[in-house]
């Protein structure tokens, strides 16, 4: 029908199963596994503590939030309805959702000081400066999860509504603003670490008698890397954050189904792309699982992107 869609709780009476809301059931409970076993991973290696590692673990861990909070969304539309509870699910829902956009932002950015700042990448300070990106990634995220449920909500005022209730058209707008931003810092450091590995491409034809191919390869591997993020970012996101402007809440809801959707999908290709292609990763799921490879393995700290 001509009603958008609606994360907060349902009427009283028994409501029809809505396809829609069971795809989106399965897909967060796909991403809570993917990334259950990520964060447990890295639990237990001790070797997974370097930088990268937390950085990834801060996005699994928010994906899998975002994960969990789609399940408890649709127990409290169709097996326990109450509006209270149901706010809190839509407020935890755009927490996760927003830490695991800013820890993507924040790997990006890691990213590009091991190139820009290579030789003093593996220092202290570039420990205290992403375990300051993630706290005021986190602080920001907890912060805009708290807004509808502190009042930033239209469940008394309908016409303040978005395509995504109860959240307001205010709300949605911010929202989206922050990813718009987002997504520019993201490709305009994209662009930078292109530049990067141009310059090494250059010294190194020029100076191959002192340095191999190797790290190149590497490099171009990791900007390879993060073309794939950034495309399957955009790809996933976009459609949603550009319906959240433009849209207007008596649009049918399948138009917000359709692209809220996707996004998700996001959180579900994150673990594929950081987590289980990565070598270290996957040598600790051996030792986790099958112990067929020796516990105490050398683990080299490298940027986000090398997998």
């Amino acid at each position: 029908g001509n009603a958008s869609l609606e994360l907060s709780s349902r009427p009283p009476a028994p409501a029809a199963l809505n396809p829609w809301d069971v795809m989106l059931c399965v897909s967060g409970t796909a991403i809570a596994c993917e990334n259950a076993l990520v964060v447990a991973i890295i639990c237990y290696s001790p070797a997974l503590r370097t930088p990268m590692f937390v950085l990834v673990g801060s996005l699994a861990t928010a994906d899998l939030l975002a994960g969990l909070g789609l399940i408890l969304n649709f127990v409290f539309q169709y097996v326990i309805r109450s509006e209270t509870v149901s706010l809190l699910t839509v407020g935890f829902l755009v927490a996760s959702f927003a830490a695991s956009v800013s820890s993507l932002l924040a790997i990006t950015v890691d990213r590009y000081l091991s190139l820009y700042n290579a030789l003093t990448y593996y220092s202290e300070r570039t420990v205290l400066c992403i375990h300051t990106m993630l706290a005021g990634a986190w602080g920001v995220s907890l912060c805009l999860g708290l807004l509808p449920v502190l009042g930033w909500n239209c469940l008394h005022d309908r016409t303040a509504c978005s395509v995504v209730r109860p959240l307001t058209k205010s709300n949605v707008t911010l929202l989206s603003a922050s990813f718009f931003l987002i997504f520019l810092i993201m490709l305009h450091l994209y662009i930078e670490i292109c530049k990067i590995v141009c310059r090494h491409a250059h010294q190194i034809a020029l100076q191959q008698h002192f340095l191999t191919a190797s790290h190149y390869v590497t490099t171009k591997k990791g900007v390879s890397t993060l073309a794939i993020i950034l495309g399957t970012f955009g790809a996933s996101w976009l459609p949603f954050a550009i319906y959240c402007v433009v849209g207007d809440p008596d649009y049918p809801s399948v138009y917000t189904y359709a692209t809220l959707l996707p996004a998700t999908y996001n959180s579900m290709i994150n673990p594929i792309i950081y987590a289980y292609r990565n070598q270290e990763i996957q040598r600790s799921m051996w030792v986790l699982f099958c112990g067929c490879f020796q516990a105490k393995v050398s683990f080299r700290s490298r940027s986000p992107s090398d997998v």
